[in-house]
């Protein structure tokens, strides 16, 4: 991807302190940059370049597959389902994209400080509206439960959210995520155990629950 020669790159020791958060990456790091250096970047080696790529390669590959695979004439009144699964899609490799682009911006580190919540609001969505679908289908059958459910997981995850993007450290950022992968979790196991609920919403709409 060396399509321009860029700038002089810097070791770890002479990064930006907001850019010293892995030691192991010794070297590779660009100077502080205007938006148009940032951009530039895009054309030469640096060690942020295979995260600003690969996040870059799965956005633009949800933007042609996402249209390509949604069943268009079978949305119906279900069709918020298919909304929060494509801002699940997208969210993270946007917030990604941007946030690997442009930590090495010169406005130092507040810049840096707002990119980084952009990038944890993409973790965020992903992990609150991609299981809102899971939430919904598999609680098919108990419709009184479906809308706690849902409502209870949305409010959760704010929380989490919240203490993500205020987290101290890469550690405590996980782990305000912890309980959204139990939620989906003991969804997974609600569906394998059919504990009053059922593994497939079209099975279940055919044969035990109409929901027309």
């Amino acid at each position: 991807m060396a399509f321009l020669a860029g700038p002089r790159l810097l070791d770890w020791a002479s990064s930006p302190p907001h850019l010293q958060f892995n030691k192991f990456v010794l070297t590779g790091y660009r100077p502080a940059s205007s938006g148009s250096g940032c951009l530039r970047s895009l054309f030469y080696m640096h060690n942020e370049l295979g995260n600003i790529y690969t996040h870059g390669l799965a956005l633009l590959g949800f933007l042609v597959l996402l249209p390509m695979t949604l069943p268009w004439g079978q949305l119906g009144k279900d069709g918020w389902l298919w909304g929060t699964h494509c801002v699940a899609c997208l969210a993270p490799p946007a917030g990604s994209v941007l946030y690997h682009l442009f930590m090495c911006h010169k406005g130092g580190s507040p810049v840096y400080t707002r990119l980084l919540a952009l990038d944890m609001c993409g973790v965020c969505l992903v992990n609150t509206l991609g299981a809102l679908p899971i939430i919904h289908c598999t609680l098919a059958c108990r419709p009184w439960l479906r809308p706690a459910a849902l409502v209870a997981y949305t409010v959760l995850s704010g929380v989490a959210g919240w203490r993500a993007l205020t987290a101290p450290s890469t550690s405590s950022r996980l782990r305000a995520f912890g309980w959204q992968a139990g939620a989906r979790l003991l969804m997974f196991g609600a569906r394998g155990l059919h504990a009053g609920v059922v593994p497939d919403l079209l099975w279940a709409a055919r044969h035990i629950c109409p929901l027309d």
